[in-house]
């Protein structure tokens, strides 16, 4: 066996998928999908032949030719990987067809029951299979050396609707003979099911595979983005203000790093259960609702969505150790988009944000530091473990300081030729160094590229931003250890980000009068920003003002984003904190667990386990 990514099966001996033919019937009474899956591999191949699989149940492994049934076995379930798909290949092919079904604890997905969504009327269904979670919808070779293109027909109940990250092709009745032996033909076709049919056409990675199911409308926003949510009017009409300025942002980026390849940029506003701020599958970016703040604020995250159109999906790292050519390239593109539009004082504020959330990160792990690393070991390790802003903010300051060294015009003409260079393809942090290396001779002489990409912590010729708006909010932010809160004059322009800025940089130890006297003047608590609200929340936490422990309780239930969820859970059980709060934040999980995604789950049952 010879591996070519720590948290993948897939053989490097073996042909790589090149593309999948995907037959779904969505059951949605039992939380599960009945599949068909029609491998091809870039050429014909006979032997043994591993995919990677989490929680599925396999029932037969196909010539598709022949319909003649291949010897197949499942191994012992690893934690972190799932378990392997062993298949003996005795006759030469260039396809296999894998029947199998998923569990209801599926980790890519989460079937929500119409009391959680908004109408109240329909179930509603989404994916999320970032970073390793494709395996347990369909058997696959789940790393992103193995891009794909791909064709699916999803059969699912006629009063839905289906989106998917792909071109859609038609919604139809079902075919006789078309189920491919999901579920008997009668079944397929039943008077209350529907088609909806979706293409591919360019390969992607496999996490970046992604479909929801329910009562969708949407709202025209641009000529290339519409913006879906549930059916609810107030939902979609705040969504198509929030996100009205897309196409401004799309031809920013197109001007910045070239021709934006993916054809539609549509947006997807996701109920508030979803783990993330957004999701950039390619096509129809994910979203939580959290970003919908009333400002417009909220085109920031599709800014960063957007930019993995270049950084990301067009150029993918080939395994998560390498995640930071993923993350921290698109934060330094979607920096230079909210530059291009809002300014440049709001990029510092962006900027600024990043810096101390790099700073925490690197203060989380003060223990393990391997993990503050750009190029990271990762065998072993759940990468959902080991999350951080490391990649992105770390990331985000190496690119800048190449900039700073060779210029903004260079920086950019080196970034499209990297574009160009390597796009649709997954690679590494060696492949990226000689490239720079070979396009800006003597580069290595006037930086350490190894101490930036091997060496732990934050290098000393990282910058935190300046600018006088910056500047003015951290000394607030200072003056307030001696008591004084900042006059309504000083922030009356001030939006969601100055205000996430100023918090941030108060002292963690604060007096719960001071608490109480801020939030009297500015309402905080109650603010629609939840990163603003969750940045109080997290200092009245700290303070031990148990005055607001209600309002930390309703919004641990009502959204399940993990920026939000894990330090707020953190600082509850963190350190010397009461038994009272522990006991509060236990509680307060298992009341909201069964309304969180998986991921999210497993992340705040891991924040509790290492605390309580």
């Amino acid at each position: 066996m010879a591996p070519i990514d720590p948290h993948s099966f897939t053989d490097s001996t073996h042909p790589l998928t090149t593309h999948i033919s995907l037959t779904f019937y969505f059951d949605f009474p039992s939380s599960t999908i009945s599949s068909a899956t029609l491998l091809s591999f870039s050429t014909p191949y006979t032997g043994p032949l591993t995919l990677d699989s989490r929680s599925l149940s396999v029932s037969s492994v196909l010539d598709p030719l022949s319909l003649s049934s291949l010897p197949f076995s499942l191994s012992p379930t690893d934690p972190i990987l799932g378990q392997s798909l062993n298949i003996s290949i005795s006759k030469q092919t260039h396809q296999i067809l894998i029947l199998s079904k998923t569990s209801p604890s599926s980790s890519a997905l989460q079937w929500l029951s119409p009391t959680q969504t908004f109408n109240k009327n329909h179930p509603f269904l989404y994916t999320h299979c970032q970073p390793i979670y494709a395996r347990s919808i369909f058997p696959c070779q789940d790393t992103p050396v193995a891009r794909v293109k791909y064709t699916a027909k999803l059969n699912i109940p006629r009063e839905l609707s289906a989106v998917m990250a792909a071109r859609h092709v038609e919604r139809r009745d079902p075919i006789p003979s078309e189920a491919q032996g999901v579920c008997e033909d009668s079944v397929w076709c039943g008077d209350d099911r529907v088609v909806e049919e979706f293409v591919m056409e360019q390969p992607i990675p496999p996490y970046l595979f992604a479909f929801a199911i329910g009562e969708l409308g949407f709202r025209e926003v641009g000529p290339r983005t519409r913006v879906y949510a549930e059916a609810v009017p107030e939902v979609l009409d705040a969504a198509a203000t929030e996100f009205a300025g897309t196409e401004e942002i799309v031809m920013v980026g197109e001007r910045l790093f070239g021709p934006y390849e993916w054809e539609r940029f549509d947006l997807l506003v996701l109920p508030p259960s979803f783990p993330l701020g957004g999701m950039e599958n390619p096509r129809l970016v994910f979203l939580t609702p959290t970003v919908i703040k009333g400002d417009a604020s909220g085109s920031q995250v599709v800014a960063h969505e957007l930019a993995h159109g270049w950084t990301g999906n067009l150029i993918t790292n080939k395994n998560n150790e390498h995640f930071w050519l993923n993350e921290g390239f698109t934060t330094y593109a979607e920096r230079r988009i909210v530059e291009a539009v809002q300014g440049e004082d709001i990029a510092s504020l962006n900027i600024g944000i990043g810096w101390m959330g790099l700073v925490k990160d690197m203060e989380r792990f003060k223990d393990n530091m391997e993990f503050t690393k750009l190029k990271t070991s990762q065998a072993g390790v759940d990468p959902d473990d080991v999350y951080s802003v490391v990649p992105y903010e770390k990331g985000f300051q190496f690119l800048q300081r190449i900039e700073r060294q060779i210029g903004r015009p260079a920086f950019d003409d080196f970034l499209k030729k990297y574009i160009g260079t390597f796009k649709f393809q997954s690679i590494d942090t060696d492949m990226f160094l000689n490239f720079l290396k070979a396009n800006v001779p003597g580069i290595e002489n006037e930086i350490d590229l190894k101490l930036w990409t091997e060496g732990t912590g934050i290098p000393p010729d990282a910058m935190e931003p300046v600018s006088n708006l910056y500047s003015k909010i951290v000394s607030l932010a200072n003056e307030f250890k001696l008591g004084r809160i900042p006059r309504e004059d000083e922030v009356a322009d001030w939006k969601g980000q100055e205000w996430e800025l100023y918090l941030e940089n108060l002292p963690k130890s604060v007096e719960a009068s001071q608490v109480r006297s801020l939030d009297a003047l500015y309402h905080l608590s109650e603010s629609k920003n939840y990163e603003v609200k969750v940045a109080f929340l997290q200092l009245a936490i700290s303070a031990r003002c148990r005055d607001y422990y209600g309002v930390v309780e309703r919004t641990l239930k009502e959204v399940g984003r993990i920026l939000y969820l894990r330090p707020l859970y953190t600082a509850l059980v963190q350190g010397d904190r009461k038994e009272e709060d522990r006991a509060f934040a236990r509680r307060v999980f298992s009341e909201a667990c069964d309304s969180y995604h998986p991921i999210a789950q497993a992340v705040v049952e891991a924040t509790l386990a290492k605390n309580v």
